[in-house]
């Protein structure tokens, strides 16, 4: 009888993979918060998770250009890069950080993915424990 990971594991793996390209984006938005004419930029969570899911149920696919080429996935979350409405008015400079917002969005941010993560330790744990492994 074959595990079906994408069953066993859920929506985790993509969930922690689009949490781990937000968290690059908001780092990138607190460390250019000085930058002149710099534009805050989010992902949107919903659109990429729902992305991912179709990419998962109906299978990636990779264009080769040569039959030795290994076929593989994508591994990211393109098109769901948005920038963000500021939330103050403009200090003069252009730029649209609001670091006390980035700071706020990338600790929810961590928290999900750490959240993700100990989910996908359990199951992993239980998977174990279900082939009769010892661990």
């Amino acid at each position: 009888m074959a595990i079906s990971f994408d069953k066993a594991l859920g929506v985790h793996p993509q969930a922690m993979l689009i949490r781990s390209q937000r968290a690059e984006l908001l780092a990138t938005n607190i460390a250019n918060a000085d930058t002149p004419g710099y534009k805050a930029k989010d992902i949107d969570f919903a659109s990429a998770l729902k992305a991912a899911r179709s990419t998962q149920q109906s299978g990636n696919s990779m264009v080769t250009t040569d039959a030795n080429h290994i076929a593989g996935g994508t591994r990211s979350v393109g098109g769901s890069e948005l920038f963000r409405m500021p939330n103050q008015t403009d200090t003069g400079d252009g730029n649209s950080v609001d670091i006390q917002v980035e700071r706020n969005l990338y600790t929810q941010n961590a928290m999900e993915y750490q959240a993700s993560l100990q989910f996908l330790s359990g199951r992993f744990k239980g998977l174990n424990k279900a082939l009769g492994s010892q661990g």
